[in-house]
């Protein structure tokens, strides 16, 4: 179709239509992106059949289009791929991007999520779970771990008495918080690790209507 053949010869490096590219990225769908990673000859599968960016072209990239090169060479990538090279980098920031690692382990589904370490592993030749447990070193490291490593139950049911239950053990842990800080709390850990997200929902329900505040009120 036009638009691949628009951006592959954009990406070739033999001048770039910025308006062109940027119209076409905006109103792309994912269809789109998977046609350009096949056609392109930009990408190529590595011994563990993931579709990963030729290294060459991605300094290319970076070199042609230099005002928004991360937005084009993330909207291009597999989502697998995005999210492990967007985790590596926040791992390499510090700290203060801790909130890139946490918004991709929450925000994704499990497949996706799973997706993620295994373009990580693919790329960098270390799992996510065990770069985040030797890069970070704050009270956020074992909820982070957890985190990254979850393969969360993603169907409707929510049990609202075990909900209930877990929204009783997150007041006990923020009460206690002097001795302990809540997110280094195992069984906080358990709960936002590893519930789905109707669930969590529940319990954040229950904890409101119990304590009077929010749970991320407070912790």
């Amino acid at each position: 179709m036009a638009e691949i053949e628009a951006l592959i010869k954009a990406f070739s490096g033999h001048g770039v239509d910025e308006k062109t590219v940027i119209s076409i990225l905006g109103n792309s769908q994912p269809e789109h992106r998977q046609a350009f990673r096949k056609e392109g000859g930009f990408f190529a599968e590595d011994e563990r059949r993931f579709e990963r960016w030729n290294d060459h072209h991605v300094k290319l990239l970076k070199h042609e289009f230099m005002r928004f090169k991360n937005a084009v060479v993330l909207w291009a990538m597999h989502p697998w791929e995005r999210d492990a090279r967007l985790i590596k980098e926040a791992l390499k920031k510090g700290p203060n991007s801790n909130s890139v690692i946490v918004e991709i382990a929450s925000t994704r589904s499990s497949d996706e999520l799973l997706g993620a370490r295994k373009a990580y592993h693919s790329l960098f030749e270390h799992s996510i779970e065990e770069d985040v447990a030797s890069h970070i070193h704050g009270k956020e490291k074992k909820l982070l771990v957890a985190l990254v490593s979850a393969y969360r139950y993603e169907g409707p049911k929510v049990k609202e008495d075990v909900a209930k239950s877990e929204a009783k053990a997150l007041i006990s842990a923020v009460k206690n918080a002097e001795k302990q800080n809540p997110i280094e709390n195992d069984e906080v850990v358990r709960i936002l690790s590893t519930r789905s997200k109707p669930h969590l929902k529940s319990v954040f329900k229950h904890y409101k209507e119990i304590a009077g505040q929010h749970f991320e009120d407070v912790c």
